[in-house]
């Protein structure tokens, strides 16, 4: 009743937190801006970090403005993965722009969210692993940076996006493989520009993604908790 009180955009925005969630938000949050003061050479770096940790710590919570904040931060990938010679991540963030609104209609269709068999599981996460080394293959005739750990956000993160779209608890699983090798692609981005190893990129958009990707590792694992155990479901996900 009390959230019937308040309009659409308080519901999604401050309704139903928990104190944890609160405090390790405001951390991840300000992890993003440390990083840009450390080295502040990419604004769009530090635009895609913060907007990347609302995006899917609103999606935790199960909720549709997760998308809005998801269109800004792969707008802003798109450039740092461009500039970054990151072609796989690039694909996969002109998808994510694209799969947004399809997300934001369809989280407004179905709430519940959903688990596969056990044997459906383990034939999506097979596949993905042969998707990867498939991708890993396109990416090196191309000449991409990394295509070993650039090939994860070109095909699993595609299988993930989808999995999330359609509210499947397993896209946490395939996040937290995602977030991690995403540590180390980015982390040696950014030793290579310190070095002088490259001059491809920039260190403050390469610092930014190792600070996101760490944020939403630890989200996608606690996310992990939330839906499996269902409280993702009354988190007014599309704002009734």
């Amino acid at each position: 009743m009390e959230n019937a009180r308040h309009g659409w955009w308080y519901n999604q925005l401050f309704t139903n937190w928990k104190k944890f969630e609160v405090i390790y938000v405001s951390v991840l949050i300000a992890l993003q801006v440390l990083v840009y003061l450390i080295a502040p050479d990419s604004v769009i770096g530090m635009v895609s970090g913060v907007f990347g940790t609302l995006c899917l710590v609103y999606g935790m919570k199960g909720r549709k403005i997760s998308f809005i904040f998801g269109v800004i931060q792969c707008l802003a990938m798109t450039y740092v993965a461009w500039i970054s010679h990151a072609y796989g991540s690039f694909a996969m963030d002109i998808f994510y722009v694209i799969s947004q609104p399809i997300g934001w209609f369809m989280w407004g269709h179905d709430e519940a969210t959903k688990r596969f068999s056990s044997r459906t599981r383990g034939l999506i996460f097979g596949g993905a692993f042969v998707a990867w080394a498939i991708g890993w293959w396109i990416l090196a005739t191309v000449h991409g940076q990394l295509p070993y750990f650039d090939s994860i956000n070109f095909v699993v993160s595609f299988i993930a996006q989808i999995l999330y779209i359609l509210k499947f608890e397993e896209n946490w699983s395939l996040w937290i493989v995602v977030n991690l090798a995403n540590i180390i692609y980015w982390g040696i981005l950014a030793v290579q520009v310190m070095t002088g190893a490259t001059h491809i990129g920039s260190l403050g958009a390469n610092l930014s993604q190792v600070a996101l990707q760490a944020a939403l590792l630890f989200n996608s694992v606690y996310a992990t908790k939330v839906w499996s155990s269902g409280e993702a479901d009354n988190e007014g996900g599309a704002g009734k």
